[in-house]
Parts: C-alpha cells; sequence; structure tokens
C-alpha cells in the first residue's frame, strides 16, 4: 500500500480506495463487460475462456468462476461492478449481501429492515472513542 492508511483496520471491513481500484481494475472491467448482451452469452457459454481474455489475476479468476463475492472485494472487485456478475447470474443486490455477511437472505433482509448492522465493533481500532 502506498500510504499510512489508519482505516485499514476496520474489522471485517475492505475499503474500496486507489490501491484497491488499480488492484481490481481489470476484475472490475470484466464485469463492466457483461452489460453487453454477446458478452453475457459468451460469458456464460465458457466462463474460463471469458475469464482468460482478461489480465486479471488467476486468483481473481478463481474468485469469479467461485462467486466467491467476498474474495472479490478483497482482490479489488467493487460491488458495483461485481452487480453485473450476478445480475448475469439471476442474483440480486440482497442475495449477495447475504453471502458476503455469512447469513440467509431472509436474516439479511430483516437486519436491514431493523436498522441495518448495529455500529458497535464496526469502529476502526486505532479511533478514538
Amino acid at each position: 500500500m502506498s500510504l499510512d492508511k489508519p482505516y485499514m483496520d476496520i474489522p471485517g471491513t475492505t475499503i474500496f480506495d486507489a490501491d484497491q481500484a488499480r488492484r481490481g481494475y481489470h476484475l472490475n472491467q470484466f464485469c463492466m463487460s457483461l452489460m453487453k448482451a454477446a458478452n453475457r452469452e459468451r460469458f456464460r457459454a465458457d466462463e474460463r475462456a471469458y475469464l482468460m481474455e482478461w489480465p486479471m489475476t488467476e486468483e481473481q479468476r478463481e474468485a469469479v468462476l467461485a462467486r466467491d463475492w467476498g474474495l472479490m472485494v478483497k482482490l479489488g472487485g467493487n460491488v458495483y461492478f461485481l452487480s453485473k456478475l450476478f445480475s448475469t447470474d439471476g442474483k440480486s443486490f440482497q442475495y449477495v449481501a447475504a453471502q458476503m455477511t455469512g447469513s440467509s437472505q431472509e436474516d439479511y433482509a430483516a437486519m436491514m429492515l431493523a436498522g441495518g448492522r448495529s455500529p458497535e465493533g464496526n469502529r476502526y481500532i486505532g479511533e478514538k472513542k
């Protein structure tokens, strides 16, 4: 990482900053390519072959193939770009968010309707209270 980033110690959180944007550039561009129907068809026909057209890391490709949403975020994926991939799969934002938080879609929806996650434990470790 290029700078001292006090916000990097928020437990369970990946911050999408300039370094993450650079890291995930090709992963995110792949996702954006899925906005075109012809590209979605090519991807569905042979996911591995389509992914090989993008200069992603092998770890990024494997995360896409496994639909490991949390790992894709850690590898530079931005959820708004990743939404093109999960939409291609017919999945909703709510479904994927539930997957990333380790809860069922119903439990995730109930939590959000009740006001979202508690801020307790979501502060960065170095933050003064």
